[in-house]
């Protein structure tokens, strides 16, 4: 295996390794990112469904709102729209205020304008004014509460007219003056003036009341109705309504055809149960003092009660002796609802009584309700975290309510783009608001309760593969390196070892033979000598590199002073640079004692002079300078110099790397392994020193400082 992956990566240079690491890249990665895409993309479909069913639940509690207050005003009697309502049993004659009477206008739906109804006659009346306006005051109302409810009804009035609801219906009766004693009136029991004053005014007889009725009909109109019979007809009926489809808002197909399904079945059955109950009957008992016109074809049901007066709040309870009170059997419609052009919602029924037609109603201002019975439901979900509200009245918007925007799903927005704008969830509300569809259209998806994990795994992932897959190529490069130095570094021991030993044995065998000349064997001795310590030094270093390298020694540390130590460089190094025809030049000025290895220290020293002597043999000036001396830190600096071409600055850092050569193994004229150098920097760190190397033009100077004893 060892030789396959040495020949792999002899074989091999550092452009085929990028080349097959991306091609290992890509086949890892491009599978892995469509596994996120794919995990990602289904989390946002989750994310959707789960937002689009927190839609559906919202819509849900949107429509029990609405069927609370739909519920009230169904159950509303055809009393309430009478300024006095009887309270209680009707033999008992006792009198109030109508629950709809109270002003300012107090009720549950938001938005309410007021109440209204029109007779068949076409006169219009509010419960918030008495239809004989002169006896105003005689209620306990103030001069200015007397004017707000008037400008109250005036509204409902023109809010009416303007939608061409009245025809030649006679506008109200405005107030007659007050006289200046209503004030005090006001202090008077409310009760007793109306039994004094209006009750008998009332004491007419059946003729009389004929009569009356008889001049009424001649001037009914049966117009004045028919804007509110056009108004219900334009209602589509449950049967023929239909899931309103907008292409403008579905051009992503998300709300599937099982969903639309649901919701027309859902509607469906509640229409069924709307419409079961399609009029109820009441009976209703009215005092004649409410009602300014006569009936005819009525019960009449008079009974007299004597009570004492007394003193009441206003809109409480009060027995009226004399009062005569007609009970009549009333039909009443369900509850109507639609929008005038105006923009205001109206909300009424149809009420018979003997044949003839009231309207009842109320006017609602549109903003108001909207905002008070959906939207603050809808802001108060996460859903408008995620999406807009859209309100729309028969395929038109007539509302739209902005999700808040905050930075909870802004991470996942970009993610979410093939969402936005398209719609949610869609939904129409229970009759009779089922004209009133609700629309939730997406702004920003989040993307779901492990989009974060999925997010910080693909993160991590790809940060694990970019740095996973540097670290592959830095080692196979490192390998590839290795073994090109591997290769360059047999052949060089090869050469270092091939060439020495041809010279001893090409020697030995002359002086063996006895071929050599007596004054040439002192100088073949000599080459003979010079050569094996040559050699010597070389199977040194590679011993060394090798137990260095498996921690196998370490440095044997002990005490010398600066002097011993050059005296001792002096005797290894003389010969040395002799036999090479260089001069030694040696020099030290400092003073002191180190801890180093003697053995290690002097194998850097060699190796360093060895270097020179190999680098500037073919200089003019053949001196090898030593020097040492004491810098200001406490350190001892011992400084060789040679006098050749020095080393390009590109190659300083990587002349310390082992098996490093500067010249091609083929083509170079040095000798050397290019173990020398790596070996002397290992060395010199492992005894707390350091190396360094700079040009001094002409040659390099290799500095080696080391901390003295203290």
């Amino acid at each position: 295996m060892s030789r396959v992956s040495s020949s792999l990566y002899s074989n091999m240079d550092e452009k085929h390794l990028r080349r097959w690491l991306f091609v290992f890249f890509l086949a890892i990665a491009i599978p892995a990112a469509l596994l996120i895409v794919q995990t990602y993309s289904q989390l946002k479909w989750e994310s959707f469904h789960q937002q689009r069913g927190l839609a559906e639940e919202l819509s849900q509690r949107i429509e029990a709102r609405f069927v609370e207050l739909i519920n009230t005003e169904e159950a509303r009697p055809f009393t309430d729209y009478a300024f006095l309502n009887l309270a209680g049993d009707p033999e008992a004659n006792f009198l109030q205020f109508s629950p709809i009477a109270s002003f300012p206008v107090a009720a549950e739906i938001p938005g309410l304008i007021g109440y209204f109804q029109l007779d068949a006659g076409g006169e219009l009346s509010t419960p918030f004014v008495p239809l004989d306006l002169s006896s105003f005051s005689r209620y306990g109302i103030a001069d200015n509460e007397q004017q707000a409810r008037q400008a109250l009804q005036t509204q409902i009035y023109q809010v009416l007219s303007q939608n061409r609801l009245l025809l030649n219906t006679p506008v109200p009766a405005e107030s007659s003056s007050l006289d200046s004693s209503s004030a005090n009136r006001g202090n008077e029991n409310v009760l007793a003036v109306v039994e004094k004053e209006e009750l008998l005014q009332r004491k007419s007889d059946l003729a009389a009341r004929q009569q009356l009725s008889e001049k009424k009909n001649q001037k009914r109109n049966p117009r004045t109705q028919a804007a509110f019979d056009q108004l219900e007809k334009a209602v589509p009926s449950p049967a023929s309504r239909k899931v309103i489809q907008r292409s403008d808002t579905d051009k992503l197909e998300l709300a599937d055809s099982e969903n639309d399904d649901r919701e027309t079945r859902k509607k469906q059955s509640t229409d069924a149960r709307f419409s079961k109950n399609k009029a109820r009957k009441e009976w209703n008992s009215l005092p004649v003092l409410a009602e300014e016109t006569v009936a005819t074809q009525e019960s009449i049901v008079g009974s007299a009660s004597a009570a004492s007066a007394s003193e009441s709040s206003l809109g409480a309870a009060q027995s009226y002796p004399g009062l005569t009170v007609r009970t009549f059997e009333s039909e009443i419609d369900p509850l109507v609802f639609s929008q005038l052009d105006s923009g205001h919602f109206v909300l009424f029924r149809k009420v018979w009584r003997d044949g003839e037609r009231t309207i009842q109603g109320l006017l609602i201002e549109q903003q108001s309700f909207l905002q008070f019975l959906i939207n603050t439901l809808f802001q108060q979900t996460s859903v408008s975290l995620s999406s807009d509200l859209l309100v729309s009245y028969r395929g038109s918007n007539i509302a739209i309510f902005s999700g808040r925007s905050g930075d909870r799903y802004s991470s996942v927005t970009g993610s979410s783009a093939q969402f936005s704008g398209q719609t949610l969830y869609r939904s129409r509300l229970n009759e009779p608001f089922a004209e009133l569809e609700l629309l939730f259209n997406i702004n920003k998806l989040p993307a779901g309760p492990g989009a974060q994990v999925v997010v910080w795994l693909s993160i991590i992932l790809m940060l694990i593969l970019l740095v996973g897959f540097y670290l592959m190529y830095r080692l196979a490069a490192r390998q590839i390196e290795l073994a090109r130095q591997q290769q360059d570094f047999v052949s060089a021991v090869s050469h270092e070892l091939k060439t020495p030993l041809t010279s001893i044995r090409m020697y030995g065998e002359m002086l063996k033979q006895g071929w050599a000349a007596e004054d040439k064997k002192p100088e073949y001795y000599n080459y003979i000598f010079a050569e094996s310590e040559r050699l010597s030094r070389l199977i040194n270093n590679v011993l060394q590199l090798a137990r260095m390298s498996r921690n196998e020694q370490q440095a044997n540390l002990r005490s010398i002073t600066v002097h011993e130590l050059m005296s001792l460089l002096e005797s290894k190094v003389s010969s040395q640079i002799t036999h090479a025809g260089f001069q030694l030049k040696l020099e030290c000025t400092a003073a002191g004692e180190l801890s180093i290895d003697v053995d290690w220290f002097t194998q850097i020293i060699l190796n360093l002079v060895d270097n020179a002597l190999k680098f500037s043999a073919g200089t003019d000036n053949k001196t090898i300078d030593i020097h040492c001396q004491r810098l200001h830190d406490n350190v001892i600096q011992f400084s060789i110099r040679d006098y050749g071409p020095g080393i390009e600055k590109q190659q300083m850092k990587s002349i310390f790397k082992l098996f490093y050569r500067s010249e091609n193994e083929a083509t170079r004229d040095t000798i050397g392994t290019g173990i020398g150098l790596a070996l002397v920097q290992q060395m010199t760190h492992a005894m707390s020193g350091s190396i360094d190397v700079i040009n001094q033009r002409p040659g390099a100077e290799f500095r080696l400082t080391f901390p003295l004893r203290n």
